[in-house]
């Protein structure tokens, strides 16, 4: 076993600690309880378990903070609330292929967040996008175990992909100049807590595609990527 391996390994658990939301008395920090299944897991097999349940959890708060921002999408995905909203997202009912998305997923799904003949929920096209991109990237799961093999170059991919539908989500304009989606533009000041998110997001793939570059002895190859760059790479 290479020397290095345990001490990478151990800086991707504390990163992922570190984008933790701090503590409360209402939410306080806990690991989750041990599983049988556990034993069969390897050590990277448990980091990716957490990098995703908590990539999983920052989209759907990434959701939230978008439907409060644009209420109209709840009535244009035909929803009831914000709640019912959320729940068709990630819910535990929710759908295999989301509904109302012309049958697109992944980059394609971002993409028609931003179209202007799209008419349905625009929050949930690019939300949708973003999690089956994260799950592409992942081999399609979400739980993993020690048979699982993890391509570095598809998870730092994810990470400038994210990059690129956070700059479509700040910048992407209709053909009146209206932002598609409103995020952190607020009147008179800012929200830095959609770019709090992003940075959480995209730092996970990042730091993930290199533990397994490391520990599999793989390379990573690293692409020049404009700032308004409207291009995701293929997963």
């Amino acid at each position: 076993m290479n020397a290095s391996r345990p001490s990478i390994l151990l800086c991707g658990l504390a990163l992922l600690c570190a984008c933790q939301s701090s503590p409360t008395k209402d939410h306080p920090l806990r690991s989750r309880d041990f599983e049988v299944t556990d034993v069969i897991k390897g050590d990277i097999d448990l980091v990716a378990d957490i990098n995703v349940r908590h990539s999983l959890d920052y989209l759907r708060e990434l959701a939230r903070k978008l439907y409060v921002r644009n209420p109209n999408q709840v009535l244009r995905g035909r929803h009831a609330s914000q709640k019912a909203a959320l729940n068709a997202l990630f819910g535990p009912r929710r759908l295999k292929y989301y509904p109302g998305l012309e049958g697109k997923r992944s980059a394609a799904a971002i993409s028609l967040a931003f179209e202007g003949h799209y008419r349905g929920d625009r929050v949930a096209a690019f939300i949708e996008g973003m999690r089956t991109m994260l799950l592409d990237a992942y081999g399609g799961k979400s739980r993993f175990y020690l048979h699982d093999v993890f391509d570095p170059q598809k998870l730092y991919f994810l990470a400038r992909n994210f990059e690129t539908a956070f700059w479509k989500l700040g910048h992407d304009r209709d053909l009146n100049g209206q932002l598609y989606l409103y995020s952190n533009s607020f009147k008179g000041g800012g929200d830095l807590s959609f770019e709090r998110l992003a940075g959480k997001l995209i730092g996970l793939q990042d730091h993930m595609a290199q533990i397994v570059a490391e520990t599999t002895n793989r390379q990573i190859k690293n692409v020049l990527q404009g700032v308004v760059s409207t291009v995701f790479f293929p997963i």
